[in-house]
């Protein structure tokens, strides 16, 4: 398409033909994903639609970055994109059409796709939206000068509020005022903290600290879903241990999750700890930051709405430890009965709980966990259709209440259970 006068002027004031490493590893993205079908289809459009990457695959791939998803912005309307992407027969679904954003599916790949747009009005939590074909317009509503960064297929950078500067240089600035910009959306004084772990090479800015603790209170209005999906984001290993160094950064986090009271555990990590930590996942970590022998992991577990089966892994570690600890607790006998009551993932979730938590590394932990992910699941050699055939127990209640004393008295006898025992059992 021929270029507009827009799109010239955005070239002569704004675009750089940045370093040849940069635009082969933009060249690469396009290559390696079928991403390369939306840039055809929309840049082939009309004569002004264009489409550009934008935000976090940007500034990864400026850092050094794995990119684990793409997002991309287009001066096309919502139900335009849909229109074109169906047309070509690319399947999407309107994550949040109302807010310009259709996400396009193209093998395994998820691609965000949302409209220029800028910000009528907003309450902290949501914001109503007006499309727009201004790409300034459009970077001026983001949070930060590093999500600001735009570029195109072949690596062509659109950077209004020099962004890549700021990421160079570690500078986690917010675009136009930052009180203004927090009271838009409160989730930004969370995304200040992760990015300024993740990026910063500098202090804090203290004026920009007092606008993020004045406005703190506004995160009470996020929803529980919102705050945890960030809060998923925060949970890796290396944000963890430079959010505990840092007092300013703890002490704005510890303020919106109270209920992480372990969070110290990151701060003195020897390698192998680390390595645990690396192999294990977000409920885990979280178990790890909110079990104290308290009511706290139930108040977490009530206050973000955590879904069953995690609230079950959560609970079992939870009650484990609120017992008295022996040597006795982590006997073979006991793992193997809440191996085979609660599973597999609650075995190894105990041992790895108890290894993060110790001074040092006790060895014979780590056998433990190599042992119980290979481990079978036993299977009781006695079944209801034994005690119906052998012993003339009608099937019903008294069955189920044999088969479970059996079962109980196997699992005690480390899986073993005799004839005489069994006969014992039916008897009484």
């Amino acid at each position: 398409p021929q270029p507009t006068m827009k799109s010239l002027l955005d070239t002569i004031f704004f675009r750089s033909n940045n370093l040849d490493q940069l635009s082969r590893r933009i060249k690469d993205l396009t290559k390696k994903t079928p991403v390369n079908k939306i840039f055809e289809i929309i840049n082939s459009y009309s004569s002004d639609s264009e489409i550009r990457y934008v935000g976090g695959c940007i500034r990864k791939i400026l850092n050094n970055e794995k990119v684990d998803d793409i997002d991309l912005a287009t001066n096309l309307e919502p139900q335009k994109i849909c229109e074109i992407l169906k047309k070509n027969n690319i399947d999407y679904y309107e994550t949040g059409i109302e807010h310009g954003t259709v996400t396009a599916l193209i093998e395994s790949y998820k691609f965000e796709i949302t409209s220029l747009r800028e910000d009528i009005s907003t309450d902290g939590r949501h914001a109503k939206v007006k499309f727009s074909k201004n790409w300034k317009d459009d970077a001026s509503r983001r949070d930060f000068t590093i999500n600001s960064i735009y570029s195109d297929n072949e690596g062509n950078l659109f950077d209004p509020f020099n962004g890549k500067k700021d990421l160079e240089n570690g500078l986690i600035n917010f675009i136009g005022d930052t009180d203004a910009r927090v009271k838009e959306d409160y989730l930004r004084i969370l995304r200040y903290l992760r990015f300024f772990a993740n990026y910063s090479k500098l202090p804090h800015n203290l004026e920009v600290i007092r606008k993020l603790k004045i406005n703190i209170g506004g995160v009470l209005k996020l929803s529980k879903e919102r705050l945890l999906d960030e809060l998923k984001k925060m949970i890796e290993i290396e944000t963890l241990e430079k959010i505990t160094k840092d007092k300013i950064s703890l002490d704005l986090f510890q303020i919106i999750f109270p209920e992480l009271k372990n969070i110290n555990i990151f701060l003195k990590l020897d390698s192998k700890k680390k390595e645990i930590i690396k192999e294990n996942d977000f409920i885990f970590l979280i178990s790890l930051m909110i079990i104290d022998k308290t009511d706290n992991a139930d108040y977490f577990i009530y206050k973000f709405n955590i879904s069953k089966k995690d609230q079950k892994r959560i609970k079992i570690i939870d009650n484990f430890y609120k017992e008295k600890i022996q040597s006795k607790t982590f006997s073979e006998d006991r793992m193997n009965r809440i191996f085979y009551f609660e599973g597999r993932q609650a075995v190894i979730d105990i041992l790895n709980y108890q290894l993060l938590k110790s001074k040092k590394i006790d060895q014979n932990f780590d056998e433990l966990i190599k042992l119980y992910k290979h481990k079978e699941v036993q299977k009781i050699p006695i079944g209801a259709e034994i005690l119906m055939t052998k012993f003339n127990i009608p099937e019903g209640k008294q069955l189920g209440l044999k088969l479970k004393l059996i079962e109980e008295e196997w699992v005690k006898n480390n899986f073993n259970i005799s004839d005489e025992q069994v006969n014992n059992i039916i008897k009484n």
